[in-house]
């Protein structure tokens, strides 16, 4: 087999001819076989979903707080080196027996 001429030699009429199939709107260049480290990387993005979870998993709620208990609760959790969200779980967690929660079957 012939090996072709490159693009930069050619005429213009053997460019034409050469590049002919990339003038069709619908055309679709072949695709590379997936190597394993794509396979690979593919799994890992598919598996990323999100946080991990924690116990029974995490529920957003929307919550009213007095403007001055939450700024000092902000200022309390930022010295803490945590977010709000952790300042009020280790609240919940330092009031609220474990024996009062219900077993739950987890899905899946």
């Amino acid at each position: 087999m012939r090996k072709a001429k490159p693009y930069w030699e050619m005429t213009t009429a053997e460019l034409r001819k050469a590049t002919r199939q990339f003038d069709d709107p619908a055309y679709q260049p072949p695709a590379l076989p997936k190597t394993a480290a794509d396979i690979a990387q593919q799994r890992r993005a598919k598996n990323k979903g999100g946080r991990p979870r924690k116990g029974l998993g995490a529920r957003t709620i929307s919550l009213t707080v007095e403007r001055g208990l939450l700024a000092r609760s902000d200022a309390y959790a930022r010295r803490l080196g945590i977010s709000r969200a952790e300042l009020i779980q280790r609240g919940l967690n330092a009031i609220v027996p474990v024996s009062s929660i219900r077993k739950r079957k987890r899905a899946g």
